[in-house]
Parts: structure tokens; C-alpha cells; sequence
């Protein structure tokens, strides 16, 4: 996955994903602006496999974080990935995807699910946690969260994302231990929402699953 060179900055002329705009406003009797994006909003699952108690993720490499954890002086037009390997920019998520298509929010998840970890699993499986607003500062995009339990009969395939998209996604199954010692762990690039997902799985464990394991 880290196998990425021939790194190059240009400019984003256009985009199927995100709009970058100038709010201007008034406020309290003051002129002000505000930089942001209109980007689309999305969905994370929470995925239990029951049938070897480990949390399910994907790792996959994220230009974003590669490229906000670069100094200033180093941000382009090229990039030196001899200096700075791309493996920087790699984080461990919980499976995800955006919401672009005309169908419910738990068919999105199914479908990110099946195309990401290779389960299919029932629609009625798929639970609703929460939702909240994700990038308040840039985006402001709603993001909702779901929890879906899996067994090993559900697997299809190995998953890895969807190849037409350019996915390049390996899944990552952890240990209820490993999986808790993550929320910490500022030594793995994760985003806030895995930490908020793992927060809540580990405080409701027990009426989850109805567990007598200990953690």
C-alpha cells in the first residue's frame, strides 16, 4: 500500500467531491469571511465479528494527512518521499464511505461494508448509533455512525475497497485489547472518529454482545 512516489502538488481546478467557496457575512455589525467546502456527507460502521471477537477496520493511505503532516517548506510542487514515505500518511479507520447515491444510509453502509471488508450483512443488522457534524471548521458535513455485528459466514471476499473508484484499502481485524489500546495510541494516525466509535463500543461491550468475557 505504501508503495507511492512520483508526488506532486497542482491545483484542484475542479472536483467531484468537494467545492471550496468564500462565505462572506456579517456578524454582530462586522464584516467577515470564512474559507470552507461544500463536500458530501457520509457514513462509518462499527463492525464486531462474533465469530472471533475482533473489531473489523481498514488502513489505507490518506494525501490529506500525508500532506498536513509535511513542514511548510516541504509542501511542493513535488515531494520527497525518500525524506517523507508515504507509510506517514496511512491510518487505521473504521469503514466508511460517502453519501452519493439515492438509497437509505444503512444500504450505503451495507454497500461500504461488502465493498470494504468483503461481509455481506443484512440491512436489519445494521444499527444506528449517532450522527454529528464532521469538519466544523471546513466542511460541516453530517456524518452517522452504525454498528453491525458479523460472523465469518458473511465473508465473500477479501475486501479492499472498489478497484474502479482507485481503492486501495487492506482490512484490519484487532483483538478487543488492541482495539482499545488505539484510542491512546497517538503513535497510529487515526481520525476522531474512530476514537469516538471505540469509546462507545467499549462503554456499551456487555449489552452489546452479552458478554461475560472480560476486557
Amino acid at each position: 500500500m505504501d508503495k507511492i512516489d512520483n508526488v506532486r502538488i497542482t491545483e484542484c481546478e475542479n472536483s467531484m467531491y468537494i467545492r471550496p467557496v468564500r462565505m462572506r457575512y456579517t456578524q454582530n455589525g462586522k464584516e467577515k469571511i470564512w474559507d470552507l467546502m461544500k463536500v458530501h456527507d457520509s457514513v462509518a460502521i462499527v463492525i464486531f465479528n462474533i465469530s472471533r471477537q475482533v473489531l473489523v477496520f481498514v488502513k489505507q493511505f490518506r494525501p490529506a494527512v500525508y500532506y498536513n503532516g509535511l513542514p511548510a517548506e516541504e509542501t511542493g510542487p513535488t515531494i520527497d518521499t525518500t525524506k517523507y514515505p508515504p507509510s506517514e500518511g496511512i491510518t487505521v479507520e473504521l469503514c466508511a464511505g460517502i453519501v452519493d447515491k439515492d438509497k437509505c444510509l444503512e444500504e450505503i453502509a451495507k454497500d461500504e461494508i461488502l465493498e470494504e471488508c468483503g461481509y455481506d450483512v443484512p440491512i436489519s443488522s445494521i444499527k444506528k448509533v449517532t450522527s454529528f457534524k464532521s469538519g466544523v471548521g471546513i466542511s460541516g458535513s453530517l456524518q452517522t455512525l452504525f454498528y453491525a455485528e458479523v460472523t465469518d459466514d458473511m465473508r465473500q471476499h477479501s475486501g479492499g475497497g472498489n478497484t474502479y473508484e482507485g481503492e486501495e484499502i487492506d482490512v484490519v481485524d484487532m483483538t478487543l485489547s488492541e482495539a482499545r489500546a488505539l484510542i491512546f495510541n497517538e503513535d497510529v494516525p487515526r481520525p476522531v472518529t474512530l476514537i469516538l466509535a471505540l469509546m462507545w463500543f467499549f462503554g456499551n461491550y456487555k449489552s452489546l454482545t452479552n458478554s461475560p468475557h472480560k476486557l
